[in-house]
């Protein structure tokens, strides 16, 4: 029924478009040619505005349906007045300017509604990549070519309606149990070199999936680069924070990367295990990067002070109060963490877990993961583009990622840091089954 829909419309829309022709070529009386063509200029206002895509409740949903469903109409209809307009100077008896200007007509209006099909998928999509836009904005005016990057963005924007439509019905259906509801809190640590920003969220799609699900979510904000021991100092007062806001008498912790170090020593060195519940660490460089050490082992002085002060100004302008970025890399060594080891030990009072994933291959990841996948690949087993697997894994509780795809997951993937949407791995589903598991051990 939907194909037979399609067809109806582009042969209206065709039947508008080629107006110029059609109203030498019928012989039907002016008064019934200006009624139809009345008609098929209010047809194409209300296709531009309606489209014909699925409907949903998720507007940026139902933009990507609607954005997707022009953009195939304008394909369909430039092949078909291709093909038209070859027959009409074949075949018809019409003058050269009538064809010439209702082709001109005709192409207009059709690049008119690919357009507004582009911006509309452009503004709700967000896994078709910009390189595919970049590429439309070079190749629009190559026959075959513009054809095939405008399947290409369909294909894409289709495959996302398809995920996040399966993904809404499946948080409908499970809304009632609210599966992320935890006894205690739920606190969000980041890594070095961000911060908590309102307005681009460190963790991308993940809180608000945890949310949907029940879970009450609050974050760390320390600075994005200072020493362990400061980094903590500033957790402790947000712990207590969310201790006197909610009356919760613990916290649940998940920190991503140097968030992970952090957040032990305000556990284990700064009196937080009696607030903390549990602890789960994603990708954290327990053990060091080694290949921070051989970084700074050939890196100058002056290049190295060069970079600290950039940073640290920088940072100070988007939020820090005193960020350090010499402090905070030189914490990632491996001596540094051996030392921060003999002195932290864990708290039995709280429950440790450990998650690391691994990039498969220089191309799971762009700049700078990819050169740090490189760089990180004699010193361990696999690595996320920063962290090795040995180093990444701590304790008796581990789970170790395996994505079974070329790309693997990276250490920006395993914060949806670039919201894409990973064939085989879900990032909202991982974190919403963490946060299950701590439920379901009473945490």
């Amino acid at each position: 029924m939907r194909k037979i829909k399609f067809m109806i419309c582009q042969i209206l829309l065709a039947a508008f478009f080629n107006c110029i022709a059609l109203w030498k070529l019928t012989e039907l009386s002016v008064l019934l040619k200006t009624l139809i063509i009345i008609f098929l200029v209010v047809y194409f206002f209300v296709f531009l505005v309606k489209a014909g895509g699925k409907t949903d409740e998720n507007k940026k949903l139902s933009g990507i349906s609607k954005g997707t469903y022009t953009i195939e109409s304008a394909i369909v209809l430039a092949v078909a007045e291709t093909l038209l307009l070859i027959f009409l100077a074949v075949y018809s008896e019409l003058n050269v300017w009538r064809q010439v200007i209702n082709g001109v007509f005709a192409f207009l209006l059709i690049g008119l509604s690919g357009f507004i099909g582009i911006v509309r998928t452009a503004v709700n999509s967000r896994q078709v990549k910009i390189i595919w836009y970049i590429l439309l904005l070079f190749t629009w005016y190559i026959p075959i070519v513009n054809i095939f990057v405008l399947v290409k963005i369909c294909r894409i924007s289709k495959k996302e309606f398809r995920f996040e439509q399966a993904k809404q019905d499946l948080d409908n259906m499970r809304k009632e149990n609210e599966i992320c509801r935890t006894k205690y809190p739920i606190l969000m640590v980041h890594g070095i070199f961000f911060r908590d920003w309102q307005l681009f969220n460190y963790w991308g799609r993940v809180p608000k999936e945890l949310v949907r699900n029940g879970a009450e979510i609050y974050y760390g904000n320390q600075q994005s680069a200072n020493l362990i021991e400061v980094s903590a100092g500033e957790l402790k007062e947000s712990i207590l924070k969310i201790i006197g806001q909610t009356g919760a008498e613990k916290v649940n912790i998940i920190a991503h990367s140097k968030g992970g170090l952090d957040s032990r020593y305000a556990i284990s060195r700064l009196g937080m295990d009696k607030y903390v519940a549990s602890l789960t660490t994603i990708n954290t460089p327990h053990y060091g990067c080694k290949f921070v050490d051989s970084i700074l082992s050939k890196v100058s002085e002056g290049l190295l002070s060069f970079v600290d002060k950039r940073y640290n100004k920088l940072f100070t302008v988007l939020g820090d109060t005193a960020p350090s970025f010499r402090k905070g890399l030189g914490e990632l060594t491996f001596a540094s963490c051996e030392r921060f080891n003999e002195g932290t030990p864990d708290s039995p009072d709280v429950y440790y877990y450990s998650v690391m994933t691994k990039m498969n291959s220089i191309r799971s990841a762009g700049f700078p993961l990819n050169l740090g996948y490189m760089l990180n690949k004699p010193y361990g087993s696999g690595n996320d583009g920063l962290v090795t697997v040995e180093s990444g894994l701590r304790g008796d509780n581990q789970l170790m990622v395996e994505h079974k795809g070329r790309r693997g997951i990276s250490h920006g993937d395993v914060i949806d840091l670039f919201r894409e949407n990973i064939d085989g791995f879900d990032i909202r589903e991982f974190y919403v089954n963490i946060v299950k598991n701590l439920k379901e051990k009473g945490f």
